[in-house]
């Protein structure tokens, strides 16, 4: 039986504390290494396994099952595979594949039963709001016109070349204002191929998801940071788009926390520039810091950001010097747009579910859950090219990651269809409306009551 209202702002401020179980969902345990060393994808993958009970095997819901002679099978890539071996995929498994084929594959792996419970709140009811709407969601997927991605590449390939031409200019031209125009350009559309690129590294191998590398990061990172950890577990403490800026920002709603937490606001605009080169410099100090990081995990695709540098360098006609500042200038301004939009794009509103905000006793659908900690924003929606740009379509989205984003916009009528017969609670707002709620959301110390929600699992 659920605390009384009055008492759980009481236990969920201990339980914070304590750091032994998670505050909304006290029956699962604090997430091994969550808060150690450099709070990597590499060290989340490490501490998940710990807490998983897959036995260094692919577990799915109460099955374990050994992927090891599939790997180069995988209609995915290897990679994805790769990367969750010795985890409880569960999540992955369910929003990734819709075709309901996949469970009868998956069943010739089989090896045995996992020995503990899954260290996860969610559940998938054959019954339940997310099955019940992926089925209906891949029937609706056969009405869909085939080419409708090419409407995403095409934005995100103009995205590309918009970049590379202007990022040329702006170290060639030597009138002052042409050469800032220039650059303001280029940094706005190398921050816009990142959020773009986010369209294509959810799904298997393609040359588009090497876009993201082109602000310093690497995907293969962000395929954990964000697909494995940030898309299946929004908003819990085993969100790694959450807990990776502590304790600089906190995003969850704590009593006991350092005093400058309140002026998140101010700190953003400091550190968000900066971000593209902390994380390139970060993930260089991994081959020292940690043993058999460089063979596991260093890729040649971790060098895509240093084109960008040389393009300027071989193109503009400009010296090496000139060409490094311009593209240090192009780096930074991208990394701060990339990251406002990105801190300001669904998640960070008091109304959104965060870790500390009481639920019901009744373990949560997993599609139920993710409605619960997105909110859409009506005027990015109205546009391909900003949803595109500004992570459009986001709840649909979260429930279907692998979807092209032209193809999301055709599955409103049934998503809306199926959130009304079962409550879910699908929320829209105003960009202003979502940027205002993010500056709000840092401010929080209080857990949202279930009295005070407009909504209930």
């Amino acid at each position: 039986m659920a605390p009384k209202e009055p008492d759980y702002v009481e236990i969920s401020n201990q339980r914070a504390k304590e750091k032994k179980t998670h505050v909304s969902f006290p029956q699962l345990k604090y997430p091994s290494l969550r808060d150690e060393g450099l709070k990597d994808p590499v060290l989340w993958l490490t501490g998940k396994a710990m807490d998983d009970g897959a036995e260094g095997l692919w577990r799915v819901h109460d099955k374990l099952y050994d992927l090891e002679s599939f790997i180069d099978r995988h209609p995915g890539g290897r990679e994805w595979l790769e990367l969750s071996k010795g985890l409880d995929v569960t999540e992955a498994f369910e929003a990734h594949h819709l075709n309901p084929s996949t469970e009868k594959m998956l069943s010739k792996f089989y090896k045995r039963d996992a020995k503990s419970p899954r260290n996860s709140p969610f559940t998938f009811q054959d019954d339940g709001f997310y099955r019940s709407l992926k089925k209906r969601v891949w029937e609706e997927l056969k009405t869909i016109p085939k080419m409708e991605n090419r409407r995403s590449d095409m934005v995100a390939d103009g995205l590309l070349a918009t970049c590379l031409a202007a990022s040329t200019i702006a170290s060639w031209a030597e009138n002052y204002w042409i050469a800032t125009a220039a650059c303001f350009v280029a940094s706005v559309c190398l921050a816009w191929i990142l959020v773009a690129a986010h369209n294509y590294i959810h799904r298997g191998p393609n040359f588009r998801m090497y876009y993201f590398n082109l602000g310093l990061w690497s995907y293969r990172d962000f395929r954990v940071s964000h697909v494995l950890s940030h898309h299946l577990y929004t908003n819990t403490l085993m969100d790694l788009e959450v807990s990776g800026f502590e304790p600089i920002i906190f995003w969850n709603p704590r009593k006991e926390r350092p005093f400058y937490a309140d002026y998140a606001i101010v700190i953003e605009q400091f550190i968000f520039p900066f971000m593209f080169i902390i994380n390139f410099l970060k993930r260089i100090s991994l081959i020292f810091y940690r043993p058999g990081f460089f063979t596991r995990h260093i890729r040649w695709h971790d060098g895509i950001g240093l084109l960008l540098p040389l393009w300027i360098y071989l193109t503009s006609g400009a010296s090496f010097y000139h060409a490094v500042v311009t593209w240090l200038w192009i780096n930074c301004t991208a990394s701060f747009i990339f990251f406002t939009i990105g801190s300001n794009a669904a998640h960070h509103h008091p109304m959104i579910f965060k870790d500390g905000d009481e639920v019901s006793d009744i373990t949560p659908d997993w599609g139920m859950h993710e409605l619960e900690a997105v909110m859409d924003r009506r005027d990015i929606n109205d546009s391909h090219f900003k949803v595109m740009t500004f992570f459009g379509h986001h709840s649909l989205h979260h429930l279907f990651p692998t979807l092209d984003h032209a193809v999301l916009e055709h599955l409103y009528p049934v998503f809306l269809e199926y959130c009304e017969k079962y409550k879910a609670n699908f929320k829209e707002t105003s960009s202003l409306d979502l940027f205002i709620g993010q500056i709000k959301a840092t401010l929080k110390t209080r857990p949202t009551l279930l009295t005070e929600k407009k909504s209930r699992y």
